[in-house]
């Protein structure tokens, strides 16, 4: 039901299409009447009961609110919206004919029955409007709600996943870093120098979903840089981006957490070096290694892959390519349009 200014506009719209449906109605018997004093009677009544029925719907949406119970509320308000609009035609036609125009005594049963006939269809209308825009309101807003809460629960989610990264990158390092320590001071100094670097990047870019390849590549040039003061030689990469792909974007630390994988799961060293290549295919990017597994596999963290994996579903059905064979292990991520 309209509650807003705009209402009495409406209101006197209703009160003279009544108006004249009346004098159509009472042509073939009507007699000298005042037509302005029952034109602005008409208008009145309208809003008389216009009015009260938005009382009755703030009222009722109090104790029998629709998200309760639709039918009970259609239940209660029907016949109490109806009784007020009855009661309301009934006493304002008997205060207008007693004290303000009296219609002749042959005219006034007839033109009661055809008010009360007019009325009563004109408030079960708008009682039909006010009802299907309020399911249609509260049944928008429900959606709107479900939609709002899968959104804040994905993101959660997101960020779930996100913090992930942080606390098993660090667990990493330190331990590359502990045994620095002891072997190669000069090298352990260096390493926390691009360390610092690193984590930096991780916290400026812990809030973002996705990130420009350029910006990943950036970060993983830094990344290499510990790695190879870590293995020196035992490890290579071979990087091979397109030009017009560097704009592109992924989820961030994507790329370094397959790095990762790879090193975790393969043999490191001088007599079995570890390849490493990145490159960009079509709408992959593709991130590949010789296959050279340890005889004894690390327990997983389940950060790795699978936490690409689950990212990526926020953002495009395309999915991740795995492929194994008995010489190399390849992961084919999408890159991404747009953010």
């Amino acid at each position: 039901m309209i509650k807003n200014k705009s209402r009495f506009f409406f209101m006197g719209i209703v009160g003279v299409i009544i108006f004249f449906i009346l004098q159509t109605l009472m042509k073939h018997n009507v007699v000298e009447h005042n037509k302005l004093l029952d034109l602005v009677a008409s208008i009145l009544i309208t809003m008389l009961v216009w009015e009260g029925n938005i009382y009755i719907d703030d009222y009722l949406n109090k104790i029998v609110p629709w998200q309760r119970s639709v039918k009970k509320r259609i239940a209660v308000q029907l016949p109490v919206s109806i009784a007020y609009t009855m009661v309301t035609i009934f006493i304002s036609l008997f205060l207008f004919n007693k004290y303000v125009c009296q219609f002749p005594q042959k005219q006034q049963e007839e033109f009661r029955i055809i008010a009360f006939i007019i009325g009563l269809m004109t408030s079960i209308i708008i009682l039909t409007i006010d009802i299907s825009s309020q399911f249609f309101f509260n049944w928008k807003k429900s959606l709107i709600e479900i939609e709002k809460h899968k959104t804040e629960t994905s993101q959660i989610q997101l960020q779930n996943l996100k913090n992930q990264i942080n606390p098993h990158f660090l667990f990493n390092n330190l331990s590359v870093l502990s045994s620095l320590v002891y072997s190669d001071q000069d090298k352990a100094v260096d390493f926390i120098n691009q360390l610092s670097k690193v984590y930096r990047y991780i916290l400026e870019n812990r809030e973002s979903e996705l990130a420009t390849i350029e910006s990943e590549m950036t970060f993983i040039n830094s990344y290499i840089f510990l790695l190879q003061i870590r293995f020196d030689k035992n490890i290579q990469f071979y990087i091979e981006i397109e030009e017009g792909k560097k704009q592109l974007m992924i989820p961030p630390m994507s790329l370094q957490l397959l790095i990762e994988n790879a090193i975790k799961h393969n043999e490191i060293s001088t007599i079995l070096p570890l390849t490493i290549t990145i490159k960009t295919e079509n709408d992959f990017l593709v991130i590949s290694n010789n296959l050279q597994l340890r005889n004894n596999h690390e327990p997983s963290s389940k950060t790795g892959i699978q936490n690409i994996i689950d990212r990526y579903t926020y953002f495009t059905k395309r999915e991740i390519a795995i492929i194994q064979d008995e010489n190399s292990f390849n992961v084919k991520i999408p890159i991404l349009k747009e953010k």
